[in-house]
């Protein structure tokens, strides 16, 4: 069977069994298996073990269940809402500040927790409520949550960088850097975007202008965020001073976390704290598997020589880069309706990595791009993660208007992917200039 024939094969295997409700792991699992077996024998299925073992025995994945227990217990407490309020009380005299606001929330609280949905479901649940109460649109509301708590798989510590970084063996540090600029690129379109909506609409301009905060009632909210923001300088501290690798400074920073939660907010009952640990096991384990599946669909690709035939034809194609680049991308944007990011790049980042490089493009700026395609994934139908957590924070809400509200970010994601196209060195800029040209 040719192999451009079988691959499609293979992408409807997998895709039937995707739709059948089987977890995404699973699904690639059972999908590898089945055309280990049909194509090389049984005896081919002694390697199934070794290679789920082999994907998933790498040192640097040991960071993400210790990024997972640190968003795990800042999600458990009131440091999404305190840092709401507080990004609220210093911008509530800009045009529709209360959402600007809550892009801000995002942004920072994804760099807190890194995990969109997680984002999404604790912001939202306190800005949603308020906006509508102030009476901004739905859509929108619902739409600059949804795409602001995407920025947690961009903005470091991501763990959508670190299973990038294994899967085509670069730097965890250099990608965590890459995606800091990017992320305050999107959240400064998202903002502007937010604030020329209320500007447009006076109605929503004269409501914030309702609310009144005195300086002093803006600096009561400051203590109480710091130390985690000092958690997250440490950590960057301890990447880029060569004082730690990437899993002993992330789980120097889950401790700590995980004190400060203990101290701050008196999350110290038992109940909770296994919660904590709870949704980091159940996290942690969701994502290794689906790494190990992952590693394990692309060995039995490979076996089949489909990676190779495609990669062979892509490099032979006579084409201009950027053309290349936009079939690229194109590809992502469709991967990511059906996939999660933990899904698609292990599968696909060792197939595009030779051949982006090949075409004269810098890895660490393609992780940047791959990301943000993918982040436009976590609001897009029908596996969009924060579609669904939206809907469940406001199930009268129909999801049409949800998904109209979400349109325009997700166009603003696809300006700043042709904004890196014209000026790549706002990803490798940080990098380059704090850890040396790769």
């Amino acid at each position: 069977m040719n192999e451009f024939v079988l691959a499609l094969v293979i992408l409807a295997v997998l895709m039937v069994i995707l739709l059948l409700g089987t977890p995404v792991a699973f699904a690639l699992g059972a999908t590898a298996v089945l055309f280990l077996f049909l194509f090389e024998g049984i005896f081919a299925l002694e390697m199934v073990g070794e290679m789920l073992y082999a994907s998933m025995n790498k040192f640097t994945l040991l960071s993400i269940p210790m990024f997972i227990l640190m968003g795990a217990a800042i999600a458990s407490s009131r440091a999404g809402a305190d840092l709401y309020e507080a990004l609220h009380r210093w911008l509530y005299k800009v045009p529709g500040g209360l959402l600007v606001s809550n892009i801000g929330a995002c942004g920072l609280f994804s760099a807190l927790n890194g995990s969109s949905p997680a984002t999404c479901a604790g912001i939202g649940k306190m800005g949603i409520p308020e906006l509508r109460r102030r009476g901004y649109p739905e859509g929108l509301t619902c739409g600059a949550i949804g795409a602001g708590s995407t920025l947690g798989i961009l903005i470091p510590p991501s763990v959508t960088m670190i299973i990038y970084g294994v899967s085509t063996e670069l730097s965890i540090g250099r990608l965590f850097l890459a995606g800091v600029f990017p992320g305050l690129l999107l959240i400064f379109m998202f903002s502007c975007w937010a604030v020329f909506m209320a500007w447009r609409d006076g109605a929503l301009r004269s409501m914030d202008s309702e609310t009144h905060f005195s300086w002093a009632e803006r600096l009561s909210m400051v203590p109480k965020l710091l130390p985690f923001f000092a958690v997250i300088v440490f950590i960057m501290w301890a990447l880029y001073g060569g004082v730690a690798t990437p899993s002993e400074a992330a789980g120097v920073g889950a401790v700590f976390c995980v004190l400060l939660v203990i101290a701050i907010y008196k999350v110290w009952q038992p109940q909770a704290l296994w919660r904590i640990l709870r949704t980091t096991t159940k996290e942690s384990v969701m994502i290794m598997m689906i790494i190990g599946c992952a590693g394990l669909f692309g060995f039995m690709l490979s076996q089949l020589y489909v990676t190779q035939a495609i990669a062979t034809s892509v490099g032979a194609l006579d084409v201009n880069p950027w053309v290349l680049m936009g079939l690229i991308n194109v590809f992502l944007l469709i991967a990511g309706l059906f996939l999660p990011p933990v899904a698609v790049i292990p599968m696909t980042a060792p197939i595009l990595l030779p051949i982006v490089v090949e075409a004269g493009f810098d890895p660490i700026w393609f992780g940047v791009i791959m990301t943000i395609n993918l982040e436009i994934g976590l609001i897009t139908p029908p596996v969009g993660l924060n579609l669904y957590v939206l809907k469940g924070i406001a199930p009268d809400v129909k999801l049409s208007k949800i998904l109209w509200g979400s349109l325009p970010f997700m166009l603003l994601m696809l300006l700043s992917i042709v904004i890196l196209c014209f000026f790549p060195w706002i990803a490798t800029g940080l990098p380059d200039m704090l850890m040396g040209p790769m």
